[in-house]
């Protein structure tokens, strides 16, 4: 049914001036940028509401990030405490092997000859005895030990092997109240005997004449009598020196120069004419092959 009035233009009117003003519109803010400024505005107005409607969203993603990272805060920080004890019991090997190649490094540099043969042992066990000066050393027959070697390390004489088992060794030490060295004075060449007193740093010489030269801080080494030790090598420096004309000798006291105390590895010397004899055998036995 159609109206009996008609109010205002057809649709078709209205769509060709809807679209006449658009393309108006279109040209005039492309080429003139007359709405620029509108735009702007209308932006400003429109933004709280962007605002609002994000922030649920903004406030869930807020809320989720920060208990992840404080979770993971969490598992950090124990990760981290398990590291420092890792790393701290890490060190603590590193600075237990650091030692032992110090020691190491200094036993190998002591003064030895070059033609000598030596082998490195390690401190097995010390004697519990008070009265008795002896550890236990992880060289033995096997290796070629044998009773009456000398011993020493970095610093000086350190012993004597006193019995040998197959694959560990018992060392008499130079401290012990049995043990007795032939040394002599370095500076002038007088002639001693350092015997053990019980006593860890500790050296007596008996039967010394009170005219015999001899001062406090002489180095005594080995005199090589005895052929039980090399010549030269360190043995004690002398400590006390007391000369009562009411005696029939001087009381003389020495320290041993070898950490008889901190011993932790030692060298096993041979002396040369073992050595010579060693290699003398070897010919022969190389000889008796060869013939073979």
């Amino acid at each position: 049914m159609n109206p009996i009035f008609k109010h205002g233009p057809s649709p078709q009117h209205r769509l060709v001036l809807v679209l006449f003003c658009s393309v108006a519109l279109i040209f005039f803010d492309h080429k003139m940028n007359s709405f620029e400024s509108a735009r702007g505005f209308l932006q400003s107005m429109v933004s709280p509401l962007q605002y609002l409607a994000t922030a649920p969203k903004q406030m869930m993603n807020w809320a989720a990030e920060n208990v992840v990272t404080r979770r993971q805060l969490i598992d950090d920080n124990e990760q981290y405490k398990i590291n420092e004890l890792v790393f701290h019991e890490q060190a603590l090997q590193l600075d237990i092997i650091k030692r032992e190649n110090e020691r190491l490094r200094a036993l190998l540099a002591s003064p030895l000859r070059g033609d000598a043969k030596k082998m490195v042992a390690e401190i097995l066990a010390v004697d519990s005895d008070p009265y008795t000066h002896q550890v236990v050393i992880n060289r033995g027959a096997n290796d070629g030990v044998f009773e009456g070697q000398a011993v020493i390390d970095d610093e000086g004489i350190v012993g004597q092997i006193l019995h040998v088992g197959t694959t560990s060794s018992r060392v008499l030490l130079i401290t012990d109240v049995t043990h007795a060295v032939p040394v002599r004075i370095s500076r002038n060449g007088v002639r001693l005997i350092a015997s053990g007193v019980g006593v860890l740093g500790a050296l007596s010489h008996n039967h010394v004449p009170h005219s015999t030269d001899i001062r406090v801080d002489d180095l005594l080494v080995t005199s090589g009598l005895g052929g039980k030790f090399p010549e030269g090598y360190p043995v004690a420096k002398v400590t006390s020196v007391l000369q009562d004309e009411s005696r029939a000798f001087s009381q003389i006291q020495s320290e041993p120069v070898a950490k008889i105390d901190r011993l932790r590895y030692v060298l096993l010397l041979w002396p040369e004419q073992v050595n010579g004899q060693q290699s003398k055998t070897t010919k022969v036995s190389d000889k008796k092959a060869n013939s073979k």
